[in-house]
């Protein structure tokens, strides 16, 4: 006894739209490479544009401002912003301790006793990121060699640096411009199709067909939401994008965590089973609510592509599929006595883990369009 059916077209189209990382097959300009190129190509034009900058200003070490924009300069906006606080914070912190130490003491104390005060001034304000970047900013300013006051130097690569962050930022928000928010919002939408997929293989296993696909389908999963919560740091230092874009975000993040961690308890909660007879007591309740889990991950998949949630799927009552489940559980209660305690206990534990990942898919879409702001919580029982 089959459980999943081939995916209908429009999901199908829905996968191949919501695919972050293209096969290698599909050609050169793919949406990764293309994204590369674009990276490298915003980059250079930064550094470029750092460096005459600074021979127009007259600043004596202009590389400093073409160096910190190709290290700030990140993929996404988001991730920019961030970059750039750290290295401002950093380089403001150390070329003011770097230059106060200098007053006083002589080489190498002085220059010693600055960098531990950077590093745990850094740590102690939670900027454990900045911390290296004070320390480099301190041993410029204090063994650099060159003519002049300290003072001079100090501000001179505070200047090179800020403008090597305003290019970057610049840069970052007007040529090519790429959202955090909205590659996360993608990356989300194909994380709960991998989630499905996952899902898929773990019942079939479980009713004891072939699963060689599931190790790395949990690799895949677990990719996702290792990248998935990587955009979510970085989308949360750019503009909101809407009414609770921010909230919603973070909320569907951490679903999939919670949706993922229910999948690995009902992979280890099948595991030794081969067409366990007291489970096939369950059906038609069990496969049922199976199936309509399946196709509650795509449903999600595809509010969180149009970023809508307030659309329940047709025919489709999660909380209905488990009362029958339920009701079918009492009906062969009595008749547990002809199967193993072994046989009967798995059965409970995928009931009572699929039950769990039901109300965590009707969560994620009720609880999300809450917090994006959407009226309309029309069949709030469905998925």
């Amino acid at each position: 006894m089959r459980l999943m059916p081939g995916k209908t077209w429009s999901q199908q189209q829905l996968a191949v739209k919501l695919r972050v990382t293209p096969p290698a097959h599909e050609g050169l300009f793919t949406l990764e490479r293309r994204r590369l190129l674009i990276h490298a190509a915003k980059t250079a034009l930064a550094a470029a544009l750092c460096w005459w900058l600074a021979l127009r200003f007259g600043l004596h070490d202009g590389y400093w401002g073409a160096i910190s924009a190709i290290i700030v300069l990140q993929s996404n906006f988001g991730a920019t912003i961030s970059a750039s606080r750290d290295r401002i914070l950093g380089t403001l912190l150390g070329t003011l301790l770097g230059f106060s130490f200098s007053l006083f003491g002589v080489l190498p104390w002085n220059y010693i006793l600055a960098v531990l005060v950077a590093v745990i001034v850094c740590g102690l304000l939670g900027l454990r990121s900045s911390s290296r970047l004070a320390g480099v900013t301190i041993t410029i300013v204090m063994l650099v060699q060159k003519t002049g006051p300290r003072w001079g130097l100090a501000l001179d690569r505070v200047s090179e640096v800020f403008i090597g962050i305003v290019v970057a930022i610049a840069i970052s928000t007007f040529v090519f411009p790429d959202r955090a928010r909205l590659r996360l919002r993608d990356g989300l939408a194909q994380e709960f199709l991998v989630l499905s997929a996952f899902f898929e293989d773990i019942i079939e296993g479980f009713r004891g067909a072939p699963a060689a696909n599931l190790a790395a389908l949990r690799r895949d999963a677990l990719d996702m939401l290792r990248s998935n919560n990587q955009l979510l740091e970085a989308a949360r230092n750019e503009p909101a994008g809407g009414p609770g874009w921010r909230e919603g975000l973070g909320m569907l993040a951490q679903f999939g965590r919670s949706l993922f961690d229910a999948l690995v308890a009902l992979e280890f909660s099948v595991k030794d089973s081969h067409e366990d007879g007291y489970a096939q007591q369950l059906e038609p309740a069990l496969g049922k609510l199976a199936l309509d889990i399946r196709t509650g991950f795509h449903h999600v998949a595809s509010c969180i592509h149009n970023w809508r949630f307030n659309i329940p799927p047709p025919d489709l009552s999660l909380e209905e599929d488990i009362a029958q489940l339920e009701s079918r559980l009492s009906e062969v209660r009595p008749t547990g006595f002809q199967f193993s305690q072994a046989e009967i206990l798995r059965a409970y534990s995928v009931q009572l883990h699929l039950k769990q990942v039901a109300r965590l898919l009707r969560a994620s879409r009720v609880e999300t369009s809450c917090a994006i702001g959407e009226s309309d919580q029309t069949a709030s029982n469905s998925v």
